[in-house]
């Protein structure tokens, strides 16, 4: 019995059978779409993946409420005697009352210049920002002045000024905002083979207290040696 042909498909909105080239083009265009929704739902899928994995890394890291900076207080004192072997000299933990908080205290090195520095930051009995820093060179020789100035952000100097019994070079800048920089005021200074930089945020007679406990703190290391 001979198989029979089946009628073409009448296709409603044309009102009768597709030719060859419209059910070519059909067929075209549908594995097109079908090409374009799969991408779609393969980059929706891939983006809630990693949203997933985001997500859950961040639940495996340990979170405080608002982070423990307020609350942070480290003792200068015991890291510069932990770092100072290591430094080849003795480093500074400048002495303050009540309502400075040390938030840092560590060695570090520039990436240039062969420096190594002890710096210790600070929030001050105002609430603003203050840095101590000693820097110095493993053969002795004088601190990059390049150096220094990008730590004292290019600021001009404004004078000089006798702080603890030791001439400072002073940098006092009171309208520079706080928000847009680490230094209204600050101090330069040399004593014996380590430079010292003053500065911060903070008012300038703040400023000074500071410098003035890092000069006494210097002289006593001096004496010390």
């Amino acid at each position: 019995m001979a198989k029979k042909t089946k009628a073409p498909v009448v296709v409603a909105e044309l009102g009768r059978p597709e030719t060859p080239s419209e059910t070519a083009a059909r067929k075209a265009r549908d594995s097109r779409l079908y090409r374009q929704r799969k991408t779609v739902n393969n980059l929706v899928f891939s983006l809630i993946v990693s949203v997933a994995v985001v997500f859950g890394i961040y639940l495996m890291v340990p979170h405080g409420t608002g982070g423990d900076f307020a609350d942070r207080s480290v003792d200068v004192a015991q890291l510069a005697s932990e770092a100072s072997p290591t430094a080849g000299q003795p480093l500074v933990a400048p002495k303050l009352p009540d309502g400075w908080n040390a938030k840092q205290a560590e060695l570090r090195s520039s990436k240039t210049g062969g420096i190594t520095y002890w710096y210790i930051g600070y929030t001050t009995p105002d609430k603003q920002y203050a840095a101590v820093v000693q820097a110095f060179t493993a053969d002795g020789s004088p601190v990059n002045e390049t150096w220094i100035a990008e730590q004292l952000e290019n600021t001009s100097a404004t004078g000089t000024q006798s702080i603890g019994g030791v001439g400072w070079t002073a940098y006092v800048h009171p309208d520079r905002s706080p928000d847009k920089s680490n230094l209204r005021t600050g101090y330069q200074t040399v004593i014996d083979a380590s430079t010292f930089l003053v500065y911060g945020t903070a008012p300038t007679k703040t400023i000074e207290q500071l410098a003035d406990a890092v000069a006494m703190q210097a002289a006593q290391n001096g004496a010390a040696k």
